[in-house]
């Protein structure tokens, strides 16, 4: 079985940065930003391992590794305040959610 070259792999990666880079600054649900930002960090993930596999290398799966750990924090973390927000004001719309004070 022959490896993805390294140009599909990367091109792969840009489009999937673009998508949950175009989500983030388009939509305004805070848990679809969520998973536009995850899907930007696997984008970033796609491009280490892209790079390990070409150079024969194992540094970029130590670093997916490490962006794959600040995702799951992330969202933990974010769900989280995701929760309280929605139960103290009933919505996770980012529009209406200007100020952190009630």
């Amino acid at each position: 079985m022959l490896p993805v070259p390294l140009p599909h792999t990367l091109a792969l990666a840009a489009v999937l940065f673009c998508l949950g880079m175009v989500g983030v600054m388009v939509r305004r649900n805070a848990l679809v930003v969520f998973m536009c930002v995850e899907l930007m960090l696997n984008a970033a993930n796609l491009t280490f391992l892209a790079f390990a596999q070409a150079h024969g290398d194992t540094t970029g799966h130590v670093s997916a590794f490490f962006v794959i750990a600040v995702a799951a924090a992330e969202a933990s973390v974010g769900l989280a305040i995701v929760i309280a927000v929605f139960r103290s004001r009933g919505t996770v719309n980012l529009e209406e959610l200007k100020t952190m004070k009630h």
